[in-house]
């Protein structure tokens, strides 16, 4: 497991499904964590609870990310009061899917800001903290590389833009050694995407595994990417989506 003692993490979406099992990987490899949520208040306060059970140490912040300041004021947040910020995991956004003509130019942008603006804001004032050899770590999606069907042209938008953003902040804060990546996952049995939903065995045949991963699969991932062995890792995906684009 990767050391990641006297770090200090912030979690978008941390409250849940890959955002809640980030948190605890991350904690249990010796980082304090802060984590956002938006309504489970309930739900992020069992996960900091559950870290600071084990020893570590957890805040949990309230941010509505769609909103234009959310994103960096959950950034000072964080350094208020865990001190510093050494690594930003993008993992808040909504999972959409729906016919393209049906698509209001409302949720385009609530989509847009959730999951491509609140990242841009969130590394804008996280870069600002970090020292040098700091990590930025987003959570995209296995559509980056692949979309098999129709009825997902927002979500597969909204993801894709981050290939450019975490590129752009590759080269603007690799002279610092600071990363920027993203963990693109395939089908994971959360509560957005349950392994028994409707549509979950044709989204397990389009796997070369042929089943789900679980939410701990992309925490590991993460984990790696923020630890010593993603220090030479910028600038480019990582996809933990079980063959999905193979």
């Amino acid at each position: 497991m990767s050391d990641l003692t006297g770090k200090v993490a912030l979690v978008t979406g941390g409250s849940r499904g890959i955002g809640a099992a980030t948190a605890r990987r991350l904690a249990e490899a010796g980082a304090s964590v802060a984590l956002t949520y938006l309504r489970a208040a309930d739900r992020a306060r069992e996960v900091a609870e559950r870290i600071e059970a084990r020893g570590g140490r957890a805040v949990a912040v309230r941010a509505d990310l769609t909103e234009p300041t959310a994103a960096a004021e959950a950034v000072e947040q964080t350094v208020r009061e865990l001190g510093r910020i050494d690594i930003l995991v993008n993992n808040a956004g909504f999972l959409t899917h729906g016919p393209l003509e049906e698509v209001t130019a409302a949720e385009l942008d609530r989509v847009l800001a959730a999951d491509v603006r609140s990242v841009f804001l969130a590394s804008q004032a996280a870069a600002r903290h970090m020292a040098d050899g700091g990590r930025i770590i987003s959570i995209g999606s296995c559509f980056n590389g692949r979309v098999p069907g129709s009825n997902f042209v927002l979500q597969a938008t909204a993801k894709s833009a981050l290939i450019g953003l975490t590129r752009g902040l590759a080269r603007e804060l690799g002279p610092r050694g600071i990363t920027a990546t993203i963990v693109d996952p395939g089908p994971i049995d959360t509560d957005m995407n349950p392994a028994d939903g409707e549509t979950a065995d044709h989204q397990r045949s389009l796997t070369a595994l042929g089943r789900y991963g679980r939410a701990e699969d992309i925490a590991a991932a993460v984990a790696y990417l923020a630890g010593p062995g993603g220090r030479y890792i910028t600038g480019t995906s990582l996809a933990v989506d079980g063959g999905y684009t193979a």
